[in-house]
């Protein structure tokens, strides 16, 4: 549920709600009875929490890299060449 940011025209009280998309705005100062207004806001920011976020997450530590394998098959190359 996104929370809205609400401001009080007569006393400047700010107040932020927790509302559904489809529910009516706030429309009357819960602290003087004055009329409130939406603040638009720029919403927040992505966190990315835990690990799987970046490419060397991903990387399978075990397997070889490409060019390990491309050494080790020129290596063997040349012993059975001798």
């Amino acid at each position: 549920m996104p929370t809205y940011s609400y401001i009080c025209e007569e006393c400047n009280k700010e107040i932020e709600v927790f509302q559904r998309i489809t529910a009516e705005p706030l429309s009357t100062c819960q602290n003087c009875g004055g009329r409130l207004r939406k603040k638009i806001s720029g919403g927040a920011g992505l966190v990315f929490k835990g690990s799987g976020f970046y490419i060397t997450d991903y990387k399978n530590k075990k397997t070889p890299s490409a060019k390990k394998v491309k050494k080790d098959k020129t290596v063997k190359k040349e012993k059975k060449a001798s």
